[in-house]
């Protein structure tokens, strides 16, 4: 009877002990030392998401750095609620929602980045590179970092607003803000990451259309003043040619007026016919003024006799 129930004993022991090797902290310890990776996802409205791991943060600001020796207070929660200590992904997301940002990023410094777009896609890498756990939930990963030293940085949406773009290659601010540690930020050429550098085709295609555009412009201004100065060529001849032919009317009408006064106005016939002076033309002054007139040889002082029947 003892015998059976040390049996019964040893079994309840091994089975405690088997049991206790599935404890959910040793879960929880597995989890931290490989946290779980989250695929990249199309935004949501009211959801955080995840949007990938990027080597750079773009135009994103250090908005708060919270470490065991500067702990920081949320002040949200209440009053006798403790102090963090660490980040999550959660505390971000919260922290960027409170200041209005689209955008939110960690890093495995215990950093908080905020910001309204997403990082240049040419500083993107894969998922797996953003591995370390979050110093306040160890599930979470918070950024990570490649062989060469570069940091990366886990980029969510906060859900606030779905229409958040990729910057351009050209835009990054992540060499500019400082860090509140006390260590300077990487640079995108610290990130591993070069800025690609626009091909000799590229770079001529805007200064072939710029060509283009001020070759237009040259040829419409001078198709412009070509027609401007042939329509005032076309005027100036028009205005001379008026010009010149009032001052023939004119100087004919001066002759005219001067004839005129010269002969003087000639007198008037009774049948309305108005006649040249004879004086002005020998041939008229031997001539007669009427065929019907009297000869001047005969004598009309005596009456002639005229035999009447």
């Amino acid at each position: 009877m003892k015998y059976s129930i040390s049996l019964v004993l040893a079994a309840l022991a091994a089975n405690c002990i088997v049991a206790a090797s599935h404890h959910p902290f040793d879960t929880l310890l597995a989890k931290r030392d490989n946290p779980e990776i989250k695929k990249k996802t199309k935004a949501i409205m009211g959801a955080a998401t995840p949007q990938g791991c990027f080597s750079d943060t773009g135009d994103m600001n250090l908005t708060r750095t919270i470490t065991p020796d500067k702990p920081w207070k949320d002040p949200s929660e209440p009053a006798d609620a403790e102090p963090k200590t660490g980040m999550s992904s959660g505390l971000c997301e919260r922290i960027c929602k409170a200041a209005d940002k689209k955008s939110f990023a960690l890093a495995n410094t215990n950093e908080c980045w905020c910001g309204q777009s997403y990082p240049p896609l040419i500083y993107e890498t894969d998922m797996k590179n953003c591995n370390f756990p979050c110093s306040l939930y160890a599930p979470d990963a918070c950024g990570g970092m490649l062989s060469n030293g570069t940091l990366l940085y886990n980029v969510w949406n906060t859900g606030i607003g779905l229409n958040v773009m990729y910057l351009s290659p050209t835009v990054s601010t992540t060499s500019a803000a400082p860090s509140s540690t006390g260590t300077v930020a990487p640079t995108s050429s610290s990130a591993g990451a070069t800025e690609p550098t626009p091909s000799s085709s590229e770079s001529s295609a805007p200064d072939e259309e710029k060509k283009g555009k001020s070759n237009t412009a040259g040829i419409v201004a001078g198709t412009v003043v070509a027609v401007v100065v042939v329509l005032a060529i076309v005027g100036g001849v028009f205005l001379f040619m008026r010009r010149k032919r009032n001052k023939e009317i004119e100087d004919e009408h001066r002759r005219n007026a001067a004839v005129n006064a010269f002969i003087g106005k000639p007198p008037s016939t009774s049948d309305g016919m108005s006649m040249a002076d004879a004086r002005l033309d020998p041939v008229l002054v031997q001539r007669r003024l009427s065929d019907g007139s009297i000869a001047d040889n005969q004598d009309y002082s005596r009456r002639i006799l005229r035999v009447r029947a």
